[in-house]
Formats: structure tokens, C-alpha cells, sequence
């Protein structure tokens, strides 16, 4: 049985022939392309002083009231549906801590990304912005959300994204230190660090509300997360384990209290995708550590919880934004190739 086990798993990440080199090249044909907000609450504010505010320049003062009815902690999501799709659900793609869908689409070097290329093997897609990135927007804090957003520096990406050493990084990108045979774009790292937005450590509860909404809405589905949303997809799936067919985490950096019923997730296949570099990188081996014990959990609960090791498979170099590295299509193509083996495609 065992022998058998390790055979599938060969196959789901053997090297990739799905979708066909001209699959993605060929014109899309697309059915619709839409958007839609989720979930969120109206919150109320009262006691703040007025403000006059000046909107334009040369336009009159105006008072404004800042107490009142706000909708906040809404979730927004992009969609492209095609128009004779392959997969049997949407594939809906979330993002990691400080960042936005932005990640997904083209890549700092301007290949095409994630987005592009599950659409081109034949999924409908959805990106999704969390609740206080991108264009969810946030709310005023702390008197709705607690504390202060946390602002991430260029060099503190360099190294927790495993680009390089800590003491690789320099303001001067002539100066900066890569790590040996690094597939990061390392001469696009300021244009990648663009898409870095506010992120609050307060909010967790409102983000997997949001994401539980999306999934009731338009689900069935199989999500694909990212770093700080392995969790959100994690639990997504406990939350509604009749919708959500599949999970595939790269490099998720939370898993699911211990509290949490494993055997909810029998007849949901699980990936784990992980990059390089994480051998002797203490804060990356304890995230790992936590993440194999969640699917140590799913497999002793009946279920499958597969492991794609880009260095175990003779692959060097993968860091954690490894949807942005230059072997990005490469390894799209070997979850791609999985999801085929787990039966997600028609």
C-alpha cells in the first residue's frame, strides 16, 4: 500500500505536461469578467470632535462629522470565468500577510502570473484582496480595528521572503546579496516591493469571516493560498467542508487550532508546496514543523495530505514568493498535474 501511495504521489508532481506548452499561448476565451464585495458588518462611531477638511486645493473648507454608520471588514474578489472551463469548480487564489491579489497577477519582472496561467489550464479564477488589503480597504483604527497597521521594510522582506541573508540586504541594489542560484527576480525586488500594503496582526478573526463568505457564495471551489492565508484556506475548509473540494497552501504559515476536527477534512485533498532555503532558517523550520503536524492530523483522520518539496524533487532555489520566481510556471504546472491526479478537472 505504501509503494502505492508513493507512486501516485510521483505521478501528481511528475514533470509537468499540463496544460500544453501552446495552452499558454493560445487566446482565452472568456465568458465574464467581474468583481463582487463580501461579508462585512455596519459599525457605528461616536464621540470624535468634527474636522474641517479642505478636499481640493482652492476648494472651501468643509466641516466633517467623522462619527456615524460605516460598512467595514468586507472582503473583495476579482473574477474571470471562461467560457468552456476544464476544472469542475472555480480556483479561488488568496494572498499572504502585507500583500494583495497583486500577487497572483503579473510578476515583478512582468511575466505573466498565477492568475494567468490557472486560466489558461482551464480554471475560472478568483483573486481575492483580504479584508484590509488592497481594494477590501480598511477602517478607521483603532476605534474599529484594534491597534496600528504594521508597515513592512524593504531589507525585513528580503531576508523572512528568503531571497537572501539577512545581512545580504542593502539599500543599494548593486550591493544587495542573493542567495547562490536564488529564482527570485532579484533586479525586480523595489518593483516587487511595491505591492506592499498595511497589514494589521489584530484582524484574523474578520479575514476568515470574510473568506467563510466568499466560499458560501461561490463555492464549490478549490482554494490556493499563500503564506499568512494557508490559514484562512485551512480553516475554510473546516468551516465548510461540503464546498470546499480541495486546498492548496504554498508555504502556509499558520495551521488550525489543535482544537480543530481533522476529520472533517477526509474528503479533501490537501498540497503543501514549499520552497528553498528553509533548512537551518529557525523561524521557517518552526512554521514547517506546525504545518506538518496539521497534516499528520488529516492522515491519521482518513484523509490525504500531500507534499510538493520543490528541493526534494531536485529543484533549487524556490523562495517563498515562489509564484513570482523565475520557475513559477513550473511549478504552477506541477500542482496543475496534481490537481488533475486528485480529479478537480473534467
Amino acid at each position: 500500500m505504501m509503494r502505492r501511495i508513493l507512486a501516485l504521489a510521483a505521478l501528481a508532481f511528475a514533470a509537468p505536461h499540463a496544460p500544453p506548452a501552446a495552452a499558454q499561448t493560445e487566446t482565452l476565451l472568456i465568458r465574464e469578467i467581474g468583481s463582487l464585495h463580501v461579508g462585512g458588518r455596519i459599525a457605528g462611531i461616536s464621540g470624535l470632535p468634527e474636522q474641517e477638511i479642505v478636499f481640493s486645493p482652492g476648494a472651501p473648507p468643509i466641516r466633517i462629522n467623522p462619527n456615524g454608520q460605516f460598512q467595514v471588514e468586507q472582503m473583495y474578489a476579482q473574477y474571470v470565468r471562461l467560457a468552456n472551463p476544464r476544472a469542475r469548480v472555480p480556483l479561488i487564489l488568496a494572498h499572504g500577510g502585507g500583500l494583495t491579489g497583486v500577487t497572483y497577477e503579473t510578476t515583478p519582472d512582468g511575466r505573466p502570473g498565477w492568475q494567468m496561467f490557472f486560466l489558461r489550464a482551464g480554471h475560472d479564477v478568483f483573486v481575492t484582496d483580504a479584508m484590509e488589503r488592497g481594494r477590501s480597504g480598511w477602517a478607521r483604527f483603532p476605534q474599529i480595528l484594534a491597534g496600528e497597521p504594521v508597515f513592512r521594510t524593504m531589507g525585513e522582506g528580503w531576508s523572512i521572503f528568503r531571497v537572501g541573508p539577512a545581512d545580504g540586504w542593502n539599500a543599494a541594489a548593486a550591493e544587495r546579496r542573493a542567495f547562490d542560484g536564488t529564482r527570485f527576480p532579484v533586479a525586480a525586488w523595489d518593483q516587487f516591493m511595491k505591492q506592499g500594503v498595511p497589514r494589521w496582526v489584530t484582524t484574523d478573526r474578520q479575514i476568515q469571516a470574510a473568506y467563510d463568505a466568499l466560499v458560501q457564495q461561490v463555492c464549490p471551489c478549490v482554494m490556493l493560498v499563500h503564506s499568512q492565508g494557508g490559514n484562512f484556506g485551512f480553516t475554510a475548509a473546516l468551516n465548510a467542508p461540503d464546498k470546499v473540494r480541495a486546498v492548496i497552501a504554498i508555504e502556509p504559515s499558520g495551521t488550525p487550532p489543535d482544537t480543530a476536527d481533522a476529520a472533517r477534512l477526509r474528503d479533501i485533498p490537501h498540497l503543501v508546496v514549499w520552497g528553498d532555503h528553509i533548512a537551518g532558517n529557525a523561524f521557517w523550520q518552526r512554521i514547517r514543523g506546525n504545518v506538518e503536524r496539521w497534516q499528520d492530523r488529516i492522515r491519521a483522520a482518513g484523509g490525504t495530505a500531500d507534499t510538493l518539496d520543490m528541493p526534494a524533487e531536485g529543484v533549487r532555489g524556490n523562495s517563498h514568493m515562489i509564484m513570482m520566481d523565475t520557475n513559477s510556471d513550473d511549478v504552477a504546472a506541477r500542482i496543475q498535474r496534481w490537481m488533475e491526479a486528485r480529479g478537480l478537472m473534467r
